[in-house]
């Protein structure tokens, strides 16, 4: 670990971006050169305390997952990324389809999708940043390890996870969710994460495995409408858009309703509403 070309390098990125670069408004009596430390602390989602003394050359070890972080609030290439986890001691993250690094164009996006649900997402189904209304509407997302950080996995082995949809719709996101696994398995191979999510839900669910042994591919929603069920408002009715940056074999979801619609004026409830309860 360089920790003075940590810090010197974190400075300059810092101080390199505006305001307006990260969805940030910049207010009228502004003097910092760039973004400020606890501006580039909350973008990463850690205290500003601890990037601080990063910056300054006197913290820990950061973690790969918190260099993922930083190297997500603060815009970076993939190049730049490479160069902080080398910096900081650690190897070089995956690059390209399968890795977590969210390019800064598809950042700037998010950043300015604030007031709307919005999650990017791998192709494996693992969310990687949400923005606050998603949070409100689907839960925390990101915090999950392991296997259980794919979607499809959770869906078959948690039950609360289908709580956001209507019961009803149960089934045509199974079929779907399991056509899209083989699908990434035939792209990837048996050795891929795809082949590791399919062998653990045929051991695990044996919903799951009927669904397999039909061998459906390509089975897709019926429409871009989606039904999601939360437990403050009940049931909205929603469109889903996505967007694919086929670089990083990514997809960002964004979530809106006709406006003037019930379920308009349920999602701009939600922005006020915080966090989706995880007991619901």
């Amino acid at each position: 670990m360089d920790r003075a070309q940590l810090a010197d390098f974190l400075r300059t990125r810092r101080e390199a971006l505006q305001p307006e670069d990260v969805g940030l408004p910049r207010g009228p009596r502004r003097r910092t050169q760039g973004l400020r430390r606890e501006e580039v602390a909350v973008l990463s989602g850690m205290s500003t305390d601890y990037y601080s003394r990063i910056e300054q050359a006197r913290g820990p070890q950061p973690s790969e997952p918190m260099l993922a972080s930083i190297a997500r609030g603060l815009h970076l290439s993939l190049d730049e990324r490479d160069h902080l986890f080398r910096l900081a001691g650690h190897g070089v993250p995956v690059r390209g389809p399968g890795g977590d690094h969210v390019s800064p164009g598809m950042m700037r996006i998010v950043d300015r999708l604030g007031d709307t649900p919005a999650q990017v997402m791998t192709e494996f189904g693992e969310t990687l940043l949400q923005t606050r209304p998603a949070v409100a509407l689907l839960g925390q997302e990101t915090g999950h390890t392991g296997l259980a950080r794919a979607f499809v996995h959770r869906w078959f082995t948690d039950p609360t996870t289908r709580r956001i949809y209507p019961e009803d719709d149960h089934p045509e996101h199974s079929r779907v969710f399991t056509a899209g696994l083989r699908a990434a398995l035939s792209r990837h191979g048996r050795d891929s994460l795809a082949g590791a999510l399919a062998d653990a839900l045929l051991a695990a669910s044996p919903e799951f495995a009927a669904l397999w042994s039909a061998h459906e591919i390509g089975v897709r929603p019926l429409n871009s409408r989606k039904r999601l069920q939360h437990p403050a408002v009940g049931i909205l009715d929603l469109h889903c858009q996505l967007l694919h940056d086929p670089d990083q074999a990514q997809i960002l979801l964004v979530f809106t309703a006709t406006p003037g619609s019930d379920s308009h004026e349920k999602l701009q409830l939600l922005s006020a509403l915080g966090d989706r309860s995880p007991t619901a």
